[in-house]
């Protein structure tokens, strides 16, 4: 007859565990769960707002609390520096849609926006062809992205240089054998058209840079399959590569409208707004820190604010960011 040991499972004989050797406490069982704290829980559901708390701090004291004075701002006459602010009510959104001087900038925008679409139709072509197997792409590559790691304002000093009277643009035409007198910078339309193209020659690099990315992104056995099937380079563009980087390109067009309306640091620079030149960002710092209007500037970014937002809802409404499956 064999004598029995009673012993709980997972436990050897003297009462020590048989994973640690260690004696094993009473009324516990070494394999179950461990009870938790009544303090573990909200715990728990605190530790992602003690992470969060830092950044929403300084994004609400310095994000959501100056826009929220910006728009009280624009509803007072305050000059910027008076401790006294009386309500105006909506006289100085009224000035803005109905002084023609405040109105004017709008139409300067219109260069620049003509100037962007251009600027993306120029880096969408040259990422599709390098993004083929061609010699000294990566030297390309690092000529068109080049202009935009220049500064803002070495950029306006040297195009201000290019375009003057008898400066580099002068000079190169005489050597081609064309004499021109022509004010570069001297009228409205001139004067706009070579600050839009300034701008073109700094940002082509950006969206360059991010059509490639988007295109470089798409499956390379597409490719593949394309070229066994006989497509052309048009047709992979338009079957492949086209439906394959439609969210950068609805992106780049909501940066380039964007853009187009807050221009400031090229103009700036080479015309300080004169020669009908201003842009709606000129004319706002302007009415802050010149004629000491901070009441109708505040009013001004306002309305630059929510004709960037509504031009942004519009876009995502005509043109969804889908998913796009090209398999």
């Amino acid at each position: 007859m064999t004598e029995t040991t009673d012993t709980a499972p997972g436990r050897a004989a003297g009462g020590k565990t048989r994973a640690t050797g260690r004696p094993a406490r009473p009324g516990r069982t070494p394999t179950g769960p461990r009870r938790r704290s009544w303090r573990d829980a909200p715990l728990r559901r605190a530790t992602p707002w003690l992470f969060l708390a830092l950044p929403l701090a300084l994004l609400i004291t310095f994000t959501y609390v100056p826009v929220a004075n910006m728009v009280f701002y624009g509803f007072t006459d305050w000059d910027g520096i008076s401790p006294d602010r009386n309500f105006t009510g909506l006289d100085n959104y009224v000035q803005i849609f109905t002084r023609p001087e405040l109105f004017r900038v709008f139409l300067v925008s219109g260069y620049y926006l003509a100037a962007s679409f251009l600027q993306i139709a120029v880096a969408l072509y040259f990422a599709t062809v390098l993004s083929f197997d061609l010699r000294f792409r990566n030297l390309f590559k690092g000529i068109l992205f080049f202009p935009y790691l220049i500064n803002g304002v070495a950029i306006g000093f040297v195009f201000l240089y290019f375009f003057q009277d008898g400066g580099t643009l002068d000079s190169v035409l005489a050597w081609l054998g064309v004499t021109t007198d022509h004010p570069w910078l001297g009228d409205p339309a001139s004067a706009n058209t070579s600050l839009a193209g300034v701008s073109v020659w700094r940002y082509t690099g950006l969206n360059f840079v991010l059509f490639l990315g988007a295109i470089q992104s798409v499956p390379g056995e597409l490719y593949e399959a394309a070229q066994l099937d006989g497509a052309s380079r048009w047709q992979q563009f338009r079957h492949i590569i086209a439906p394959g980087i439609k969210p950068v390109l609805s992106l780049s067009v909501i940066l380039a409208i964007s853009g187009s309306l807050s221009v400031f640091e090229i103009p700036y620079i080479m015309t300080g707004g004169a020669t009908g030149t201003s842009t709606f960002v000129i004319q706002t710092v302007k009415l802050a820190f010149q004629f000491n209007k901070t009441g109708l500037a505040s009013a001004a970014a306002v309305v630059l604010l929510a004709v960037i937002l509504l031009i942004t809802w519009i876009q995502r409404r005509l043109v969804p960011d889908d998913k796009v499956d090209l398999t």
